[in-house]
């Protein structure tokens, strides 16, 4: 290593040194700093510069109670952890990633996975030791193992195959697939992939797989449909042996509102109403569900459904005869028993 190359990495260390210390105390002075790194005062302005170079902003204050002191930025520059920092943020981000905390999962993941891919080896090791001695409960979507989350997110990342066990059909099978995007949802994980076994794309729940690897053969991406709603439509209606759509007279973001994301898809329609699609067992499920939002709604598909409102509407009908309270015909004991 020559002479420059020398003093430009013993600069890059001394103003990383610097910019642990100001993240570690509110305020530093100039002497203080300069006595900490070794420096001379001018030094320490230099090396103040060159943070605000890189986005960091670092306030000077004159006087009695003055000093150097970094403070809030417009954009998020890199933050400086030392190990027992890094462990911890990477620890909460595997509890918001695996669903401990509701609505944070994707972000946690985003944020682990670039955590994990600059987290030196011996703090990795670490990590996964003490997540694993964690356990969850109340959280809102069905708990999926973190590591399993990152190993799937870096494969969509880099474009290389991935394999997994699954069942279905009654069988645990081995899938091979070309995965493109993770999406969660209210409640759940799932990789949107095309399945190079069954030569089409396909919707994994996360929470379900196993032997979950990635691959080293990388692949060309192909052209892909919109993974959120690909995913919501399969999860909603597709998986189902039943579907249905219905055009409701309420507005989409009251429905949304009623109606839990993995249940049904809405789309608006404009005019205060919105078409709602869902799937379940049977259609009359599917047909009580609409009914149960409370808005008035006509049927759009499938136009057998039309018959099954009109025998729903009849039983209903005859429960409301049959509950109806009685009416005396006169006054006194013995008098007849009549319903109105």
């Amino acid at each position: 290593m020559n002479a420059a190359n020398g003093d430009e990495r013993g600069t890059t260390e001394r103003v990383l040194t610097l910019l642990g210390l100001l993240q570690r105390r509110r305020v530093w002075t100039g002497p203080e700093l300069a006595e900490r790194l070794g420096v001379t005062t001018r030094t320490v302005r230099r090396d103040v510069e060159r943070l605000r170079t890189l986005g960091y902003p670092v306030h000077a204050g004159q006087g009695v109670g003055g000093g150097y002191q970094l403070g809030p930025g417009q954009d998020l520059p890199p933050l400086l952890l030392d190990d027992e920092e890094a462990i911890a943020t990477a620890v909460s981000l595997m509890a918001g990633a695996g669903g401990a905390v509701a609505g944070a999962g994707d972000a946690a993941l985003r944020a682990l996975t670039k955590l994990d891919q600059v987290l030196p080896t011996r703090l990795r090791h670490e990590v996964r030791a003490l997540a694993g001695s964690v356990e969850l409960f109340g959280a809102g979507q069905a708990p999926v193992d973190p590591v399993v989350l990152m190993t799937l997110a870096r494969a969509c990342r880099d474009e290389v195959e991935a394999g997994f066990t699954y069942p279905s059909g009654g069988e645990v099978r081995q899938r091979r697939v070309e995965p493109y995007r993770l999406v969660a949802s209210d409640r759940r994980w799932y990789l949107l992939a095309y399945d190079l076994d069954r030569d089409d794309w396909r919707t994994f729940r996360v929470d379900r797989m196993t032997d979950v690897s990635a691959r080293t053969w990388r692949f060309a991406p192909r052209d892909a449909p919109d993974a959120a709603t690909y995913v919501q439509e399969g999860v909603a209606s597709r998986a189902y042996p039943h579907r249905a759509s219905f055009l409701v007279h309420a507005s989409a973001d009251t429905v949304r509102a009623q109606i839990p994301a993995s249940a049904a898809v809405v789309r608006e329609r404009g005019s205060g109403r919105c078409e709602v699609l869902s799937g379940a067992g049977g259609l009359d499920r599917v047909l009580m569900h609409v009914l149960l939002l409370g808005h008035d709604f006509e049927v759009i598909d499938p136009p057998e459904l039309t018959e099954r409102c009109r025998v729903l509407a009849e039983k209903l009908l005859a429960a409301r005869s049959a509950a109806a309270p009685v009416r005396r015909s006169g006054p006194g004991r013995g008098a007849r028993e009549e319903r109105p």
